[in-house]
């Protein structure tokens, strides 16, 4: 057994040896887990378009995924506050290889591990935290694209009530695991501006340190978001991002040699709808334009769709159709992509219900312009020429898939 994967049971069975002083740990998570295969033989090779940040993703996801979070409460204190630890295990195993979760195919690591002392009275109901989170991730479902995530490795004051708002403060070292070198980074969240019946603004601004590093800059970017409850029996959201130098990112930490003339900015929409009990779905657009003084500017579209009709109380028909355009230096890079899943779902009919077992078929095609971006940029890629589909435009997967997650 390896060290990595000795040390994720540090964490658990220090939860179970507190868990007597209070309540028992709070066991949540998500998996998903599938097999899949290529028309062209072979195993399931995925459809992104470079220079696009993320993929629709059913029918179109290749590789074992596990999360487990484990918390406890430790203690609750007088004054109504808890102070609680929480951990999260990830495990991740692409397909064609077997499921070890480590080595060149794999990893398993902890990607949460903090403690939180939360319902302060000092901070109106606020919570202090400490370590490695998720933290304000704000994400699409079906292109999984967390387009605004302030997660990270530092400290940070939760939801500070002062009067009708609510505000947020972190400061980090570092977002995620690749991420090189270490950068203070500054995060302060505004929410609660209540703007119309059911609808809610949140303001978001992050500041990035110097890294101690030759060729390294500053940086920030600025975030607005709307969400709307009770549209269409979902929930409508609406965010704009600006960012300069290493703020380019938009919700990440980026690249700190970029200086301040480097900008980007970024609208989202997106809505989930429930109509009626069988019918409902999730919508998406994204727009990105990038300026880069080098003359390597590029502009990103993403537009997609998911509906899902259950035809019985359990059976689900789910159909995904997504587009991106990437505009680069290179000339236009183009991808269109189609899933239809028969579904089981034995927890009923919802969009959100889960678990469900898929069997699914997936058809792409993308243009010559894409084609050559990915052979330079990801040689073996679904898309390039050296890829399962060789130098055709076109290409074809089916498989089934399992998601599930639990609260």
């Amino acid at each position: 057994m390896s060290t990595t994967i000795k040390g994720l049971w540090v964490l658990p069975c220090a939860l179970f040896a507190v868990s007597g002083v209070t309540q028992a740990v709070e066991f949540t998570g998500y998996m998903r887990s599938g097999v899949g295969g290529a028309s062209e033989g072979g195993t399931q090779s995925c459809f992104q378009l470079p220079g696009a940040q993320s993929k629709y993703r059913l029918g179109n996801e290749c590789e074992q995924y596990i999360e487990l979070d484990l918390r406890q409460d430790l203690a609750k204190l007088d004054d109504g506050s808890v102070i609680s630890v929480e951990g999260m295990a990830q495990l991740f195993n692409e397909y064609g290889h077997t499921p070890e979760f480590t080595g060149d195919h794999g990893f398993t690591r902890m990607n949460q591990m903090y403690a939180e002392w939360s319902n302060m009275p000092a901070l109106n109901g606020g919570s202090f935290w400490a370590g490695r989170r998720f933290y304000k991730r704000n994400d699409i479902h079906i292109s999984d694209y967390y387009y605004w995530n302030q997660s990270a490795t530092g400290f940070g004051f939760d939801e500070v009530a002062i009067g009708d708002l609510k505000y947020s403060y972190v400061f980090s070292r570092k977002d995620n695991v690749f991420q090189d070198p270490y950068i203070n980074r500054h995060d302060f969240n505004v929410a609660g501006f209540q703007t119309n019946p059911g609808g809610e603004v949140e303001l978001g601004v992050s500041y990035l340190n110097k890294p101690d590093s030759t060729d390294a800059h500053s940086g920030w970017s600025v975030a607005a978001q709307h969400k709307q409850k009770e549209f269409l029996g979902g929930v409508n959201t609406f965010a704009l991002q600006y960012g300069r130098g290493p703020g380019t990112a938009l919700g990440y930490t980026g690249d700190p040699t970029l200086d301040n003339s480097n900008q980007s900015w970024r609208v989202v929409e997106f809505f989930d709808w429930q109509v009626t009990p069988r019918f409902g779905g999730q919508f998406e657009v994204i727009y990105q334009k990038d300026k880069r003084p080098d003359g390597d500017d590029q502009n990103w579209l993403s537009v997609g769709v998911r509906p899902v009709y259950a035809i019985t109380e359990q059976f689900k028909l789910v159909t995904e159709l997504g587009r991106d355009q990437v505009e680069a230096p290179d000339g236009t890079r183009k991808l269109t992509k189609f899933t239809i899943a028969p579904t089981w779902s034995p927890a009923g009919p919802g969009f959100w219900q889960r678990p469900e077992i898929r069997l699914y078929y997936t058809y792409a095609s993308w243009n010559e312009a894409a084609q050559r971006a990915a052979s330079e940029l990801a040689a073996g890629s679904a898309l390039s020429d050296t890829g399962a589909f060789g130098d055709a435009l076109h290409g074809s997967n089916f498989g089934v898939q399992l998601e599930y997650w639990w609260k």
